[in-house]
């Protein structure tokens, strides 16, 4: 797992760009008007570039699969488009640790996704639509517990699955906020802000009704969630993680996974115990290959889940796809 610059360090680096060379971040938004936006991954940088559209120029600091959040080093580079931003939009959590220190100091108006998940301990959200946020609670998996569990370049909330975005309720209240902050920062473009963030309201509502649709055909099948990446997701579609306690977890933070854990693990995949195992494409070990590969032996679907957009894909369409390979490897 790699370590962050020292704030000293990364201070004194972005001392140098500012002094350096011309800014491309603030010669943009004097050449074109439009507002800065940076986003920790493409994720979020997707959301405020559809909502935005040609009012704002977005910045997504990862947007490779080869960058991991978890570990990354924020750059001068990096440094100086947060400072040059209006709008940030970070997922919180512990997941994007790194925007911590690109974020103080700066007078940039800050977004934290993960404020917006019903299990964040202090959650911002409040029943303002017409989603039963009550119901939508039950399908998140534990409360968190509010204590904050340290690991080298990342820290989490015990017993809160960070990975937000794949949880379209809560994506659904962060776009409402882009386009709140954005209209409060450029009120000339409320009315663009407004229809473009109504739209994009309009399919996630559409794909919280196929989640529902699948969660009443899917509800209590048995699933093994390598790492909890598609955890949300799985819970909403109704599904039924039986991974051993301590393999997800392990797999996350890059540990090794206790000797009875893969053994109770490898024996459940093995003897059919579940019709599906779901794993992050971009994380994994030896434990995670030897649950696939008998999954595989056993003729069990292997459904895999990525951190980041592809190029030129929407969230919205993001998500249907994650939701097809779900329905196609488990409905019927």
């Amino acid at each position: 797992m790699k370590t962050r610059l020292p704030a000293l360090a990364l201070a004194a680096a972005s001392a140098l760009a500012l002094t350096g060379c011309t800014g491309a971040a603030g010669d943009a938004d004097a050449e074109t008007g439009a507002l800065q936006v940076v986003a920790s991954t493409n994720v979020y940088g997707q959301l405020a570039a559809e909502i935005g559209g040609d009012r704002v120029e977005v910045t997504s600091l990862i947007d490779s699969a080869a960058k991991d959040p978890h570990g990354y080093e924020a750059s001068a580079r990096d440094r100086l488009a947060v400072q040059k931003a209006d709008l940030v939009i970070e997922n919180g959590g512990g997941y994007d640790a790194f925007m911590d220190e690109l974020i103080d100091g700066s007078d940039a108006v800050v977004i934290t996704a993960a404020e917006f998940s019903h299990d964040y301990p202090d959650a911002v959200v409040d029943d303002h639509d017409d989603h039963d946020d009550a119901d939508h609670a039950d399908h998140d998996g534990p409360e968190g517990s509010g204590h904050a569990d340290e690991h080298e370049g990342h820290s989490h909330i015990e017993g809160f699955n960070e990975h937000v975005w794949f949880d379209v309720h809560t994506v659904s209240h962060v776009a409402e906020q882009i386009a709140a902050d954005l209209t409060e920062i450029d009120p000339s473009g409320k009315a663009d802000y407004t229809a473009a963030a109504e739209k994009l309201a309009g399919e996630l509502e559409a794909i919280e009704g196929e989640l529902d649709a699948l969660h009443v055909t899917l509800e209590g099948t048995p699933v093994f969630i390598t790492e909890p990446l598609p955890g949300a997701l799985a819970a909403a579609a109704g599904l039924d993680d039986l991974a051993p306690d301590g393999f997800a977890s392990a797999v996350e933070e890059g540990n090794e996974v206790a000797p009875a854990i893969l053994l109770e693990s490898l024996s459940l995949v093995e003897g059919g115990g579940v019709r599906a195992v779901l794993a992050n494409a971009q994380t994994g070990g030896t434990e995670t290959s030897r649950i696939e590969e008998a999954a595989k032996d056993a003729g069990i679907p292997v459904i895999t889940f990525h951190e980041l957009l592809g190029a030129d894909q929407s969230y919205a369409e993001w998500m249907r796809s994650a939701i097809s390979d779900l329905a196609a490897a488990l409905d019927g």
